[in-house]
Order: structure tokens, then sequence, then C-alpha cells
């Protein structure tokens, strides 16, 4: 291990509770995409090979989604389907985890391209939350899913009780869909902008109006998110007036 990667290393077991047997795993789960595209030719000129952390991504990705389903099926017997997707999407969307992911430092080990690196604000926290996704995957691949569990438990299912007691799991579609219907007497349409990426990473924006006016457009993994984080902004935008 050289001396770089085990500093890292070293600081993540720090703030993450993980000290990873196979290094290299934690290594591609902090490497971006567009860092390969931009060393391509001097990793090649050195002779060295690095993956990117797409494929541990959708790995931790399903199994961050079991824990949190797990956890959420067990701790809240009474609640619906419903209510406990809400729960679950509350938890576990690019704001949550890219929030999640900062505060374990994981901004100052990522590996980004010099133009990725400048972004900032929600393009950012989806970098992040990538990230935070293919960490939980290299997890379990090096330890097994009862550390990958532990590490979630410690990092997402600890704010779930704050989730729950600041409503942040609320459903901003029908909510907003209230506002909407008592303020203008009509039902908000979602529409799709754009859908861009390949099949495991797609990006969906889509814009809600209310009649002819457009009033926020939201980003997210899925249709379903993305229209989440659209309603989220149109009821900011509605509350300012």
């Amino acid at each position: 291990m050289n001396a770089p990667q085990k500093d890292i290393v070293e600081k993540f077991a720090v703030r993450s509770g993980v000290t990873f047997k196979d290094a290299s795993l934690l290594e591609t789960a902090l490497t971006h995409r567009s860092y390969l595209n931009e060393t391509r030719a001097s990793a090649r000129a050195l002779g060295t090979h690095r993956t990117h952390n797409e494929r541990l991504e959708f790995l931790g990705d399903a199994v961050l989604e079991l824990a949190v389903t797990d956890y959420l099926f067990r701790a809240f017997p009474e609640s619906d389907e419903g209510t406990l997707t809400s729960y679950r999407a509350a938890l576990v969307n690019a704001v949550m985890l890219g929030g999640i992911a900062e505060g374990l430092g994981i901004n100052e080990f990522l590996l980004l391209s010099k133009g990725e690196s400048r972004d900032t604000g929600r393009a950012r926290q989806t970098i992040l939350a990538n990230a935070f996704e293919a960490v939980v995957g290299a997890v379990y691949l090096d330890q097994g899913y009862e550390a990958a569990y532990g590490f979630i438990e410690r990092h997402v299912l600890s704010k779930v009780d704050e989730m729950v007691k600041s409503g942040a799991w609320r459903d901003a579609k029908s909510e907003f869909q209230e506002l909407a219907q008592a303020k203008y007497g009509l039902t908000p349409k979602y529409d799709t902008v754009s859908a861009d990426g390949p099949d495991h990473d797609k990006r969906f924006v889509i814009s809600v109006s209310v009649g002819d006016v457009a009033i926020a457009e939201g980003e997210g993994k899925s249709k379903q998110e993305a229209e989440q984080e659209a309603a989220k902004k149109a009821l900011t935008e509605e509350k300012k007036k």
C-alpha cells in the first residue's frame, strides 16, 4: 500500500468506523469516472490501472435499500407501505446521502477531474451521494452484509428519529397538490425535461407546473425522486408569495 493510499484508509477508518482489509476497494469507491477520463493517458504511460466507482455504486445502492427497508419494516410495525416508502425516500435521497458523505469527509478523499471538482450545489451532492453508495458496496464486498449494515446503521439509520420528528419524510407531491388545488383550483402537472446518463445511472430532470405556469424543476436518480424534488422546490416558491 503506498503512503497516500494508507493515509486515506486510516483517516477514513477514524471517521467511518470501518477499517478496510482490501484498501483498493475504498480507492475504487472514491474514484469518479471523470478522474479516469482526465488521467487515462498518464496512467497508461505508467502502466497503472484504476477503475471508477459506478459498479460499486450499483451494488451499494441495493445493499443500502435492503438495510434501510429492513430496519424501517421492523421499527415501524404500525406504518403502512406508503409511509414506509416516504421514510425510505427521505433517508436515501441525494441531499441526505450527500450530506452524510460530506460529514464523513468523502469530499476530501474523492478523486475527480478538475472540471467536476469545481462543481457545487446539486451536482456535487449527487456525486457525493453516489460515492457514499459506492463505499457501502465496498464495505459489503470487503467484510460482508453485517459490516455494511453496521456502517449504514451508524451513518444513515441514526437519522431516522430526527427525520420522522421534523416531518422531512412527508410526501411533497401530495402536499403541493393540496396547496395548488386549494389556491388555484388546479392539479399540478409534471413533465420530463431530460433523462441523461447510462441505464444504471440515469439522471432525470422534471418540471412541475400549475396551469400554464412553470413553478420549479427537480433532479433525481428516478422520475419519482425528481418529481418529489420539484414538488419541494415548488412548495418553497409558493410559500414565498
